[in-house]
């Protein structure tokens, strides 16, 4: 064909799929919602939307004097938001649509999980992305940058300050997010140490804004500082109290996401799942995802984790345990295309090197998790949704076909051992809960529940907690939570007794 190419033709392909994805998306969240308000209905006792909290948001939008002197803020992206660089060649592997020829995202395997290197490091935080050229960039954190900005801060970079950065600055933290998170709350902690040599100031305190796994990097440094997960009985020591004034958490997974556990079985694609797997596009399939040790720390904790069998009952199983994902058939080291997708791996070598990063998540969340015995003397804000429906569920049965194990995350359609056909309102239930489309409320709150009040007298369970309508990747830049950012971050450094802050709950529930 004259005048046509290859290449025009994935081009053209790519822009089908996307629009494809796009009206497929749409229809499922539509279907979903739907099932979601009928749920939410019953808990509420409500029928429909909930009117709009117009007051609410004209509190949060309300424009306030701007005090100069405020102490520094540290935004810390969540799971692949930074970009990743090759150290030698400068080319950006990460985020780029294209695949790289030299590079891809998978890490070494071996038992000895620290060790385990490639040549790619942390470039900026992704500010924006554009799927397809010529189409409208999606916003990630530059809405947050820009409300910071023009709320009087200013950008400086991390490792080369401006030299008055102690104050009115906003600092990016990127990070490798393939690794452990404790390795980067100790470089965190490192960037911290280094901020106060360059601005001679040895006592500087700073703010920070997480988002979704940012969040537990954060409270990791603010609980325990410097140490590493030696420890079996955990008891936070706040270490990390002497570098942190406050943290404000954005969709934290807190209590986990079961969405980690679906991409590590399914992988994960920009187009909607990882098994859509077309040679020029990047996507992370199950076999990168076996390689990253913090995608293992997002799985849900052993009291979160919801899962069904094939009548619907619920399913006791320990996901930290390594035997329950060879019995279901999880692993992805048992898969006869493994040694391809793995090279110089062997199944031994694998299995050595899951059971190693099983255990070390399982220790992370057991940190994270663990009960104070003081007050927490860091003031700890939560921002989430609770409008969107999450995956939170996951039934497990056998397929008849091939007496094989199947588990599922998503499903219109079940029907039960007895030949029981179950309703779409009843598979919502067992599936899906209240959340920001990837992080459940209730896993956000979770650390709320269980670490409670701040030792800052102005501190209160409800008054902790802003939870707004939006998507996970877009909350940094809903405009109630930049609002009470800005308000938080505005308050005087020890705030005078009985003058809290005011947070906004907005009940807005929309499609």
């Amino acid at each position: 064909m004259s005048g046509f190419s290859l290449t025009k033709f994935f081009a053209f392909l790519l822009v089908v799929l996307f629009f494809v994805h796009a009206v497929e998306a749409q229809e499922k969240t539509t279907k979903k919602t739907n099932v979601l308000k009928k749920i939410i209905s019953k808990v509420d006792g409500k029928k429909g939307d909930a009117p709009k909290d117009e007051s609410a948001k004209a509190a949060a939008t309300e424009t306030k004097p701007t005090p100069k002197g405020r102490l520094p803020v540290i935004i810390i992206p969540g799971l692949i938001c930074s970009e990743l660089v090759n150290k030698n060649s400068n080319e950006k592997v990460w985020f780029d649509l294209a695949r790289s020829k030299d590079d891809d995202l998978r890490l070494p395997i071996s038992p000895d999980i620290a060790a385990n290197r490639d040549n790619l490091v942390p470039g900026d935080v992704l500010r924006k992305v554009q799927i397809i050229r010529l189409t409208p960039e999606i916003e990630i954190y530059q809405k947050l940058i820009d409300s910071l900005a023009a709320d009087g801060y200013k950008e400086s970079k991390i490792d080369a300050p401006d030299e008055n950065g102690y104050a009115d600055t906003v600092y990016l933290f990127p990070y490798d997010w393939r690794l452990d998170n404790v390795e980067n709350a100790h470089i965190l902690l490192q960037k911290m140490d280094a901020l106060r040599a360059k601005l001679k100031r040895p006592d500087l305190k700073f703010n920070i804004v997480a988002h979704s796994m940012g969040g537990l990097i954060a409270r990791y440094a603010a609980m325990y500082g410097k140490a590493d997960l030696t420890a079996r009985n955990f008891r936070p020591t706040w270490k990390g109290a002497s570098y942190i004034n406050s943290i404000l958490l954005v969709a934290t997974p807190n209590g986990g996401s079961l969405s980690a556990l679906n991409s590590l079985l399914n992988g994960f694609s920009l187009f909607g799942g990882g098994k859509v797997n077309l040679p020029f596009l990047q996507n992370l399939s199950k076999y990168d995802l076996f390689t990253i040790p913090s995608i293992y720390q997002l799985l849900p904790h052993d009291r979160m984790v919801r899962a069904f069998d094939e009548n619907l009952k619920p399913l006791k199983i320990d996901i930290y345990n390594p035997v329950t994902w060879e019995k279901y058939g999880w692993t992805a080291y048992t898969d006869e295309v493994f040694s391809k997708k793995i090279e110089n791996a062997t199944q031994g070598q694998a299995k050595a090197y899951f059971q190693a990063v099983l255990l070390r998540a399982k220790l992370f969340q057991a940190a994270l998790g663990a009960k104070p015995t003081t007050k927490n003397p860091i003031p700890i804000y939560y921002f989430g949704s609770e409008c969107r429906p999450t995956v939170d569920g996951m039934i497990i049965h056998k397929n008849s076909k091939d007496n094989t194990w199947k588990t599922e995350f998503e499903t219109d359609s079940f029907t039960k051992s007895d030949g029981t056909k179950v309703s779409k309102e009843e598979l919502g239930k067992v599936l899906y809960s209240p959340g920001d489309g990837v992080v459940p409320k209730r896993s956000l709150i979770s650390s709320l529940l269980n670490i409670g009040k701040s030792a800052n007298l102005e501190s209160d369970v409800l008054k902790d907690l802003t939870v707004a309508c939006g998507e996970h990747n877009r909350l940094v830049g809903d405009e109630i939570i930049d609002k009470t950012v800005l308000n938080l971050l505005n308050l005087p450094i020890k705030p005078p007794p009985g003058k809290a802050v005011k947070l906004i709950k907005s009940k807005r529930r929309t499609n």
